[in-house]
């Protein structure tokens, strides 16, 4: 290489400009773009540091073996860009308007760290998804695709996917779906962001939760301005009376299946919250986030079949198919759907295309159902698996709410408290787990402060301070129902265990590892 440029930091001029010898061997054609893209990346990663002077174009031009037009050409493009300097006479020079972008790209995704065994719940066995299928239906969806379905959708999502989840939502979850009044969104997450961006436009500063409930949940709202109550929890549901005296005209349940504690509202209060929502002007957010889910008997259906004017119904594949999907659906009361669509519409323009296409075909075919069935069979004997190694090691232990879903509650005796101490030595044993105080919100009915709002991961292992009763009661084989009430015993320790991702002999072996650790 040629000596005529220099280089006041050092850098060897061959280290400098080996980097852009593959752009001067690619084609003709793309070989000025090439070099431009090369030498910019250069600038950007500190390769080139600020205050290098770069060869003369017809050195450069010499030592790369292309024209010096195509080397000018990069230089001047590069300056007009705000890379490089140049002043007449003076030569050419890396500027300092840039700095070093990172070099790596981290992944944010809330994955747990290593551990044994991980009993933290939510996530679906991913292994699961009907891979086949889903390519073959991707196939059919590209080759029959219209064209003017891949321009700007309608807000709501594409007719042919909103008429195919009203039916299937009227099959399994008892809906009343107008697919005028469904819009396909990207989870339950931005169903609830949506729902209080339009509430907080109409006054809306405070909205009730469900106490203990999704840590989620608050911190969705406060994106949209909104604050949230923690309102109680009994046997058959929300307390009514602590709602009614909350002030909120809007509140958030999951009546199907309350996450976390795991009971169903009973028809009772399931009537006596759409009394409320009727007196007060208000709205109920039911959340259907894992309703397809029940193995004692057939699932009750949606709340929102009982008034589909006072109940927003949201709902995803992120249980039944992949949450990384990030596939959800909104059936809104008719006074409520012209803002949300707008809102919709104003956030994203809507959901892609592609991915909804593919879902109306996967429903369409029977594809969707296929797989609710496989997974139902395939929780069904997990939750088995680790009902039984709970009562294998550890004796006493109480299990609580309905057979359903994704995790259940288990109240391990008071000799493997305090929760503090037992917490600590799972942790040593690579068990990660959490605890039903983990999911209650700061300021809750008994003053006790959760994990809900408060930083940590999503899957950090130790909880609050010990739990108090909430209305759970005992179940005594894996598809038992609630008969009472009860709370975990005096010293000991209420678990969330997840057991979806897991299989059986990974939950056996995870129980074992517990029982070990808490001695």
């Amino acid at each position: 290489m040629t000596s005529s440029g220099t280089n006041p930091t050092g850098l060897s001029g061959t280290a400098a400009w080996e980097l852009l010898l593959p752009a001067a061997a690619a084609p003709a054609r793309a070989r000025g773009r090439a070099l431009q893209a090369a030498l910019r990346e250069a600038v950007r990663s500190g390769r080139l540091a600020p205050g290098t002077r770069l060869p003369s174009s017809r050195d450069l031009a010499a030592d790369l073996g292309v024209s010096r037009g195509l080397v000018t050409e990069a230089y001047e493009q590069l300056t007009a860009e705000g890379y490089l300097r140049s002043g007449r006479g003076a030569g050419t020079w890396v500027g300092g308007a840039v700095r070093a972008a990172p070099t790596r790209a981290r992944d944010l995704a809330p994955r747990p760290p290593g551990t044994r065994a991980d009993f933290v719940p939510g996530t679906p066995d991913l292994s699961l998804f009907p891979r086949a299928a889903w390519a073959a239906a991707h196939r059919s969806v590209l080759a029959d695709l219209p064209h003017h379905d891949l321009g700007y959708p309608d807000p709501r999502g594409l007719p042919r996917l909103r008429t195919a989840l009203a039916g299937l939502l009227a099959r399994r979850r008892g809906v009343v779906a107008d697919p005028e009044r469904i819009v396909v969104v990207s989870g339950v997450a931005q169903a609830t962001c949506l729902l209080g961006s339009v509430l907080y436009a109409r006054g809306t500063r405070l909205v009730g939760v469900e106490d203990p409930g999704s840590p989620q949940h608050s911190a969705l709202y406060a994106s949209a301005g909104i604050a949230t109550v923690p309102l109680p929890l009994d046997a058959e549901g929300p307390a009514l009376e602590p709602l009614r005296r909350s002030g909120v005209r809007t509140v958030v349940t999951t009546p199907a299946h309350q996450f976390p504690t795991g009971i169903a509202c009973s028809a009772r209060r399931r009537a006596g919250l759409l009394e409320w929502a009727r007196s007060v002007d208000g709205f109920v957010f039911e959340d259907d986030y894992d309703g397809d889910f029940r193995y004692d008997r057939a699932p009750v259906g949606a709340l929102q079949g009982l008034d589909p004017e006072r109940v927003v119904y949201a709902g995803s594949v992120s249980k039944s198919l992949a949450p990384g999907l990030r596939l959800g659906w909104l059936l809104v009361p008719d006074a409520l759907a012209d803002e949300v669509v707008e809102r919709k519409r104003t956030m994203d323009l809507g959901h892609p295309t592609v991915d909804q296409a593919l879902f109306a075909h996967f429903i369409e075919r029977g594809d969707y159902d296929r797989q609710l069935r496989r997974c139902q069979r395939a929780y069904r004997e997990r939750r088995d698996a680790l009902v039984a190694a709970l009562e294998e090691h550890f004796p006493g232990v109480r299990l609580s709410g309905i057979a359903a879903g994704l995790h259940l509650i288990a109240e391990l005796p008071a000799r493997c408290g305090p929760e503090q101490r037992f917490l600590a030595r799972v942790d040593e044993a690579g068990v990660a787990v959490r605890t039903l105080t983990a999911y209650r919100h700061a300021g809750g009915a008994d003053g006790t402060e959760g994990a809900v709002g408060r930083a940590g991961g999503p899957h950090a292992r130790v909880g609050g301070q010990a739990a108090t009763g909430c209305g759970l009661l005992p179940v005594e084989s894996p598809h038992a129902r609630v008969r009472g009430t009860g709370g975990a015993p005096e010293g000991g320790v209420s678990l969330v265990l997840g057991y979806a991702h897991l299989s059986p002999a990974r939950l056996r072996e995870g129980v074992r590892l517990m029982a070990r650790a808490a001695g």
